[in-house]
């Protein structure tokens, strides 16, 4: 009966095309909720209509009812969901990052619009996101994550039980050293932070009349900024590389 209804073509099709969206719907760029829908959609289907012929052999046979029809899409889309929140975790990393930042330079209540969140942030996550998504553009790591999307299929085959032991242990993974991540990209601002407040009560001190105050947020935010503009490039190395080394396991090629 769904042979008659759902060709076998056009079931590749869908099948290829659930994994591959649904992993669109949530990666690092192509994510964006700035991105429209409708490019992210036609994207796509484009991308779909190159992968599909590739992965056809690793599709399996036309289900024979409706509810193993249903449960095998879930599936797909449940992995690429998987796929495509391995990156968006990392990207919130940097939000957290930005905000450890933030207290750091007394510019915690500076809040803006986050456009990768969809919310306010601090002036620091949003920059640092931006940069990020601009990076991974400049250096093709959304190659990267397109391949390892299409390498999935060998990893994960279709109509195969899930492995949620495996992904869930990713998962949990993934997001501890994106907090990681976080600590490591804002270690040199609390260093200098921590120097900072030392030198401000050996001033408190020395000369109780002034006012430290309103001597130190200036100063703060200004160490906040040079810090920034030193440890920039840094800070992009180490969070692209921990981005990197998230999808390389999934592309096999």
């Amino acid at each position: 009966m769904l042979s008659e209804l759902l060709p076998d073509s056009l079931f590749a099709f869908l099948l290829t095309f659930v994994r591959l969206g649904a992993c669109l719907m949530f990666l690092p760029v192509m994510g964006e909720p700035w991105v429209s829908a409708r490019i992210r959609l036609l994207f796509a289907l484009l991308l779909t209509l190159i992968i599909q012929p590739a992965v056809a052999p690793l599709l399996p046979a036309m289900p024979a009812s409706a509810l193993q029809l249903g449960l095998l899409v879930l599936g797909e889309a449940l992995i690429g969901v998987f796929l495509g929140l391995l990156g968006r975790v990392f990207i919130t990393a940097l939000t957290t990052a930005g905000m450890i930042i933030a207290y750091s330079s007394s510019l915690a209540n500076a809040l803006v619009d986050d456009p990768s969140a969809a919310q306010q942030g601090s002036i620091f996550g949003s920059f640092l996101t931006i940069v990020a998504l601009l990076m991974i553009m400049a250096l093709n790591l959304h190659h990267l994550f397109i391949q390892a999307a299409v390498d999935s299929y060998g990893l994960i085959a279709p109509g195969r039980p899930l492995p949620v032991e495996d992904l869930s242990r990713m998962m949990t993974e993934v997001v501890a050293r994106s907090f990681l991540v976080a600590m490591k990209l804002s270690l040199p601002f609390i260093a200098a932070s921590v120097i900072f407040y030392l030198g401000l009560g050996v001033l408190g001190r020395l000369m109780p009349q002034m006012q430290v105050f309103f001597v130190a947020i200036p100063l703060q935010i200004a160490i906040g900024l040079l810090v920034l503009t030193v440890s920039m490039a840094a800070v992009m190395q180490v969070f692209l590389g921990e981005l990197e080394l998230t999808y390389l396991p999934f592309a096999l090629n």
